[in-house]
This record gives C-alpha cells, structure tokens and sequence, in this order.
C-alpha cells in the first residue's frame, strides 16, 4: 500500500488545490478602533446559495487508510478545525476519475480556515493528535446532496497518511 508522508501546510505547496488563513493569528492590514482590530476578507468564496455551517466531528481511526474520496464538481468547501490540527489529503481535479497517485497529504493547524477549490479530491479531516477532532464544513447549502461524488477506491489504490 501506498503511504503518503503528512507534511505542514506552506501556500506554495497547497495553492493547487486551494487556500488557507490562520484566523488565531490573523496578520496584514487591519481596520483598527479603539477597542478592536478587523482583518476583513483574508479568504472569500461566492455562492448564489444560501451558505451553511455543519460541525463534523472524526474519530481518529488507529492507522490512517483512505479507501474512499469526494470531490464536488462546481464547489469549493471550506474546513475549519476546532479542537485539534487537522490531517487533510487532496489530490488535482481530474475529471471524474481519482487520481490517488497524485494525493498530498497537510498538516493543518487548529483555527486555520482552509478553501479548497471545486473538483479538488479530498475527504474528511483526521485529528492530529486527540482522539476525535471537531471541524466546520462550510459550504452551499446542501451541496452534500446536489454535488457530492463519493467514490470507494479499489484496493491497489487504497494509501496510508503518515506521520
């Protein structure tokens, strides 16, 4: 089996498939009050539908196989870990047919929002290092439903996230 190495989150390795900001430790310009600093716009996505926000909770599975994968053809989705840094695999748009070959795998602070682009493989996060991780899925309304394609990998294609 294949077993990808888990490496820290830069931009230049993750712009491929997406974004991230780390909203705990927000940097750049700010609009600044008396009391308050704002840092408006760090990560924007559009959607012509309402936007929902679904907490997902994973338990942290003993070794870390992926034998399935999602992409959302005209999505993007957004994740935002909670309680604990998050491991995410992504692997390039492609049509339709997974390409696990091509799959990264990111360590992604806790607090740090992370965009990732529509047609980009990926699944749900796995906590770093707690038992289970609690993470914000933000996307469209209802894009579970109207365009969520789960595909379960064949065995020679199933791989391993390492740490």
């Amino acid at each position: 089996m294949r077993t990808i190495p888990v490496k820290p989150i830069s931009h230049e390795t993750f712009a491929p498939f997406g974004q991230f900001y780390p909203m705990s430790h927000p940097t750049g310009h700010a609009l600044c009050g008396e009391i308050h600093r704002f840092y408006p716009d760090r990560l924007t996505a559009s959607s012509a539908h309402n936007v929902g926000y679904s907490p997902l909770v994973v338990q942290k599975p003993e070794k870390m196989v992926i034998t399935a994968v999602e992409y959302h053809t005209t999505t993007w989705e957004m994740i935002f870990p909670l309680d604990d840094d998050m491991i995410l695999h992504v692997a390039p748009a492609s049509g339709g047919t997974p390409v696990p070959e091509l799959t990264q795998a990111f360590l992604v602070p806790a607090h740090t929002l992370v965009k990732i682009n529509a047609a980009i493989w990926h699944f749900a996060p796995l906590p770093a290092a707690k038992d289970s991780l609690t993470a914000m899925i933000i996307l469209p309304e209802c894009t579970y439903a109207n365009d969520c394609t789960v595909v379960n990998l064949k065995e020679d294609q199933f791989f391993e996230l390492v740490m």
